[in-house]
């Protein structure tokens, strides 16, 4: 074995540690950073009294995008879902996106539907355009019909079909806390100049779901459901409420946001081409306020709620994960101008850097982490001691974090009323960085794999549904 061999692997091994440590430090000071914000919220949340917003002229109309593709089972229910919202004057479109079973049926005996001529025009190019419906029975639905195109591609035809300036799109199998666009539109009432907001997230998987509505919040039974629990409260609760105080944040999950909708059609809606539509339209959103110079910004808000089904399969799970750093990849190579580049503020400066360095890079560096520390240790020049402290700064700082997020969560919208689940959610924390962190390392080295053979597939996203 040469000298030069061991030292390189040594000196590897050390800015290894020294990366993860930079990384996780940073997830450190947004949790840091998000600590006021989570106080700002809440003491908003405390005194807010929401049904004075009902009858308020104050609330801007909101236009809800729901597209739908096979969904007959469970459709009817989530429309209902959506007009019962509260909130004084909404409108839900759903797209139906060449759906091969009954949705379009369902939701024609549902809701008496009948159709109507176009009575909006083509603002962003999509697949071709079937039939326009309105409803007898609920006059603020609007469905449109048409050819196959994917996610993006129906989001974008609701856009266009949008009779307000507020958009939000949902998933369809998503559910919408009831109080929720009453929430997401706070900033709105605060007179600041939002392009865009997030809401929270969480995992509906265990839940008492009743008519489309979280009843009862339990932590799921399943291993893999519920892991992911505080995975989701980590991002959530701090990850992205820290990214308000560093120039906004990059991700306004697709499941659920708000935007400004004469901004989407400034940039022609959603990529089509892009599997993370959503990282990819809200990076694209960044680049052109600050080009144009139009103060904006783009804030998470942590107490408007909808929750999902979250994978409970290693499969379906894994192709998420996939798709997801896949997309990651995709985004930040076709918007690589904006890296370190002071012409986009700290969104070029701080927040691409970030997610370049510190998110697309990290299952790389981390495998190579596991090959050159146990390469050490096997030949005898590396300590086990090396290997903890690697071991340390790579999984404990994170585990760390998880739990913490956990904590923050028990002691703020304490959304979860058993002691039970608060402890299982803990358990949770403490096991994620032992064999599941690894499957997330490897799922998302075969986004890089997948993005370097040009894949733009999905993959099949198996759901089982919502007990009701």
């Amino acid at each position: 074995m040469s000298e030069s061999f061991v030292e390189f692997v040594v000196a590897a091994d050390r800015a290894i540690i020294w990366y993860f440590l930079a990384v996780n430090s940073f997830y450190a000071l947004l949790l840091f950073l998000a600590i006021p914000e989570i106080w700002k919220h809440w003491k908003i949340m405390r005194n807010e009294d929401l049904r004075s917003y009902v009858g308020s002229d104050a609330l801007p109309p909101i236009s809800i995008l729901m597209p739908a593709h096979d969904m007959e089972a469970s459709i009817t229910d989530s429309v209902a879902a959506q007009l019962a919202l509260e909130y004084p004057q909404h409108e839900v479109i759903v797209v139906n996106d060449g759906s091969t079973d009954n949705t379009l049926e369902k939701l024609r005996e549902a809701f008496d539907l009948y159709e109507v001529p176009p009575a909006f025009p083509r603002r962003i190019e999509t697949q071709p355009v079937r039939a326009f419906y309105r409803s007898r029975t609920r006059p603020a639905l609007l469905v449109v019909d048409k050819e196959r195109g994917g996610k993006a591609d129906a989001l974008n035809v609701a856009i266009s079909s949008a009779r307000y300036p507020i958009v939000v799109p949902v998933d369809a199998d998503t559910i919408v806390a009831h109080d929720a666009l009453l929430r997401l539109v706070r900033p709105f009432l605060l007179g600041e100049h939002v392009a865009a907001a997030g809401g929270t997230i969480r995992v509906a998987n265990g839940c008492d779901v009743q008519h489309s509505r979280v009843q009862d919040a339990r932590v799921a039974r399943g291993f893999l459901a519920a892991i992911q629990v505080p995975e989701y409260l980590r991002a959530f609760l701090f990850g992205r409420l820290g990214w308000n105080r560093l120039g906004g944040n990059l991700i306004v999950s697709g499941a659920f946001g708000l935007f400004q909708r004469g901004y989407l059609l400034e940039i022609n809606g959603y990529h089509a081409g892009n599997v993370v539509e959503d990282l990819d339209l809200v990076v694209r959103l960044h680049e052109y306020l600050r080009k144009r110079k139009i103060p904006y910004d783009i804030p998470f808000i942590p107490d408007p709620v909808a929750w999902t089904e979250v994978p409970s399969d290693l499969r379906t799970h894994g192709r998420q994960r996939e798709r997801w750093h896949r997309g990651l990849i995709l985004t930040m190579m076709n918007h690589r101008r904006l890296l370190l580049n002071p012409r986009y503020g700290r969104i070029g400066l701080v927040t691409m850097p970030f997610f370049f360095f510190g998110e697309m890079l990290a299952p790389v560096i981390e495998l190579l982490g596991y090959i050159l520390t146990a390469i050490g240790i096997a030949m005898g020049f590396l300590s086990p001691q090396f290997a903890l402290l690697f071991l340390a700064v790579a999984l404990g700082y994170q585990m760390l974090l998880s739990i913490w997020a956990v904590i923050l969560e028990e002691t703020t919208f304490h959304l979860y009323n058993r002691f039970s689940d608060f402890l299982r959610m803990l358990g949770y924390a403490v096991l994620e960085p032992f064999g599941y962190r690894q499957l997330t390392v490897f799922w998302r080295l075969k986004g890089f794999w997948n993005a370097l053979r040009g894949l733009t597939h999905w993959g099949e996203m198996r759901r089982k549904g919502f007990a009701s």
